[in-house]
Parts: C-alpha cells; sequence; structure tokens
C-alpha cells in the first residue's frame, strides 16, 4: 500500500475508524435517544462512563500538554469537569475510571486518540438537542464548546492535518481504532 499524503490522512482516518464509530454510536444509549425514550437514569449512567474513560485520558493528555502549541487551545478541551458538572447536578455517586487507555506515549498515539474525542464535539451537539426535547438538564457535557465547536474541529484537523506529514499515518489511525475499541468495551460494561 503506498503511503498516505497529509492532504489525505482525514480521509483515511474516517475509512479506518468507521466500523468502530459505527459500532459505539449503536450503544444502549444512543438507541434509546434516538426512538425518544431515554431516561434521566441512562443517561447518568452514560456520563458515569465517559467521565471514566475522559478523566484519565485527558491527564494523559495535560501531561503532553507543554508539548503542543498554544494553536491546540488544549486546556479549553478538557471536557470531564462538564461530565463532573452534569453528574453532580443529580448528586450521582463517584464515577468508576477506567483502568485501561490506549497507549498514549507518542504524539500519533495522542492525535489518534484526540481525533476520537475530538470527533465526539460534533455528535454531542445532536445529543444536546434530543436531551432538550426530552427534559433531561444533563446537557453540559453533550453541549461541549457550544457555538465554539465547528471551528475547534476545524482547527484540530488541520493541525492534525499539518503534523502528520512527520508522524506515522499508521500509528495514528491504530490509536484512533484502538480509541473506539477500548471506549465501546468501557461504555457497553453494565
Amino acid at each position: 500500500m503506498p503511503p498516505i499524503s497529509s492532504s489525505e490522512i482525514l480521509t483515511h482516518l474516517r475509512q479506518e475508524t468507521r466500523p468502530y464509530h459505527d459500532a459505539l454510536e449503536q450503544n444502549s444509549f444512543n438507541q434509546a435517544l434516538s426512538a425518544g425514550h431515554v431516561s434521566q437514569e441512562a443517561t447518568v449512567h452514560f456520563l458515569r462512563r465517559l467521565y471514566g474513560f475522559l478523566a484519565p485520558y485527558e491527564e494523559q493528555l495535560r501531561r503532553h500538554q507543554p508539548e503542543f502549541s498554544d494553536e491546540w487551545e488544549l486546556s479549553a478541551r478538557y471536557r470531564a469537569p462538564l461530565l463532573l458538572a452534569d453528574l453532580a447536578a443529580v448528586s450521582a455517586e463517584a464515577p468508576p475510571l477506567c483502568p485501561e487507555l490506549p497507549p498514549l506515549h507518542t504524539r500519533a498515539q495522542l492525535l489518534g486518540a484526540m481525533y476520537v474525542l475530538e470527533g465526539s464535539t460534533l455528535g454531542g451537539q445532536v445529543i444536546t438537542r434530543q436531551l432538550a426535547k426530552a427534559g433531561i438538564p444533563l446537557q453540559r457535557y453533550f453541549n461541549g464548546y457550544g457555538e465554539l465547536t465547528g471551528p475547534r474541529w476545524k482547527t484540530f484537523c488541520r493541525l492534525l492535518t499539518e503534523e502528520s506529514s512527520h508522524l506515522s499515518h499508521a500509528e495514528i489511525s491504530q490509536s484512533a481504532v484502538r480509541t473506539f475499541q477500548l471506549l465501546y468495551a468501557w461504555i457497553n460494561q453494565p
């Protein structure tokens, strides 16, 4: 297979992760939400699982923050506190933390995982509207960056494309796939 050019990295990532992205979207919370039958209890369970994955991921990302330029806006991209705020609003107990994260040691691995977790902000906008329709007020996390969601995603994609010219595209893709796989396994635990 010929090497992937930097301009093709996003297309390649979408293709490589599509099955895992689709599987993750088919979890019971999303199915109930799509059918208009989501409950606050199911939303709290889903938020707790997300926190359990996102908090340790963000802790790893913070360790690497000095390696990122200000243009990445990493400090604005930490969303675990939004999950905690949603959970505190309903007095939910502290969520368990996921014991297995994808490897996040190299820049390529970090960017692969970031592709998955930053991409989730786009779907969050849709979920926010559906939760509002259902009268469930737990929307801080899903609202994410609000009106900045699109611009932040575009900035992320541009920076990923620029950096991918000197990184292993295979390592970026493997990290994105592994992130989807581990997140799926964690979310779908009872």
